[in-house]
């Protein structure tokens, strides 16, 4: 027979038994929430500190010597901004030809690329109009003429009593009509273009209806626009653009956040990969307004172009030479690196031979030192030279 007292302990016995690795698991776990408690206690008081405790390796003394390490400081930083734009024609310099007669193009004289004077024809105009006025002008010059002659003998009689005083002064009225006569025909060329009349008598044309079309301004022939036996509309085709390519514009895009730093007068470096030359010029003019589109506003740089090399539309870069930061946080080119994200770092000093990688924010670059933005303090110490030496060690490390 059984005993019944054993039936009654073997529950509890194993109750007992399971209870233990429950219990165990209850001390696991308290230990768990301890740690994490523990590891709270222990926080960083910056994330710098975090990454510096995360990376930092040791480098042997005797390979200390690969290593040159510097001190951030501050020190007065210029300003370099780097704006990229296009050349275009000097606005002030570049004048459009048009025709002040309507009529077929008759005859081509020049040609883009050339450079042409003040007055030079470029091309002529078959023009009834033109034809008009100029026998209109041809008879008031003969009829001045004759005139003239007249009123001179006129008054060599008077002087001498030999006609009555009435004479005379039919003789000086009719020699007024006629320089008035003379100026308002000349007046009519000189609207249609021709800005010597007496240049019809110098040198008359081939034809009597062929009008020259010349050069308001010298300079070069940028465009022509007509061709031969086209039909010009008085004063509404343009015939050719002539620009003065001595100087031209560049037309950059400033950002918001640069505008500050741009003013006219500021001097500008251009650039170019079509050559290796250094163009020179000065900000003239500075919009008013920004492009809503790009958030940008249009900053205009009048350059000197020796050689005529900077062509319109032409793709350029523009360093201007915007003031200095005061009390830039700088270090050594070298001490920027990229890791392989192509994010900037440096390595931090941390003890006499230890070093930790900290990621920075960089700026411009100027005369071998880089201005940091954020990441570093004044007074740390950073690898400036041999700096590729530590990278090659810490990845070794790890």
């Amino acid at each position: 027979m059984s005993n019944p007292a054993t039936k009654t302990n073997i529950p509890r016995a194993f109750t007992l038994l399971l209870s233990i690795p429950l219990a165990g698991l209850a001390l696991v776990g308290c230990g768990s929430k301890a740690t994490e408690s523990e590891s709270q206690m222990t926080s960083y008081s910056s994330s710098e500190s975090k990454a510096d405790s995360a990376n930092l390796f040791t480098v042997p003394q005797d390979q200390m010597t690969h290593l040159k390490v510097v001190a951030v400081e501050k020190s007065r930083l210029p300003r370099v901004l780097r704006l990229t734009g296009a050349v275009a024609y000097n606005g002030f310099k570049t004048t459009p030809v048009f025709s002040a007669v309507g009529g077929p193009v008759q005859e081509i004289l020049a040609e883009p690329g050339q450079n042409v004077k003040t007055g030079q024809t470029l091309l002529t105009v078959t023009s009834p109009d033109y034809s008009a006025a100029r026998s209109a002008y041809m008879k008031a010059r003969s009829a001045s003429q004759l005139t003239d002659k007249s009123y001179d003998r006129s008054k060599d009689l008077y002087e001498h009593h030999a006609i009555a005083e009435r004479d005379f002064q039919q003789a000086e009225s009719d020699r007024a009509l006629a320089q008035a006569d003379l100026q308002s025909t000349a007046d009519a060329l000189r609207a249609l273009g021709l800005n010597d009349p007496e240049a019809l008598v110098k040198n008359p044309p081939k034809s009597t209806g062929q009008i020259p079309v010349t050069a308001p301004a010298g300079g070069q022939i940028v465009e022509r626009l007509v061709g031969p036996g086209q039909l010009l509309q008085a004063g509404a085709t343009q015939c050719f653009t002539i620009s003065d390519m001595s100087t031209v514009w560049v037309l950059v895009n400033v950002y918001q956040n640069d505008l500050a730093s741009v003013r006219v007068g500021d001097t500008v470096d251009i650039t170019t990969d079509a050559y290796p030359d250094v163009f020179h010029g000065k900000i003239s003019y500075v919009s008013a307004a920004l492009d809503p589109n790009t958030r940008t506003l249009q900053a205009r740089i009048v350059t000197s172009n020796p050689g005529q090399k900077l062509r319109k539309d032409m793709y350029v870069t523009a360093t201007v030479q915007a003031g200095a930061i005061r009390d830039a946080l700088t270090v050594p080119d070298a001490a920027v690196l990229r890791d392989t994200e192509n994010q900037p770092f440096v390595y931090v000093q941390s003890g006499s031979n230890q070093f930790a990688r900290r990621l920075v924010q960089v700026g411009d670059s100027l005369g071998g030192r880089t201005l940091v933005t954020t990441g570093l303090k004044e007074g740390e110490h950073v690898v400036g030279d041999g700096g590729l030496f530590l990278q090659f060690k810490n990845s070794l490390q790890h």
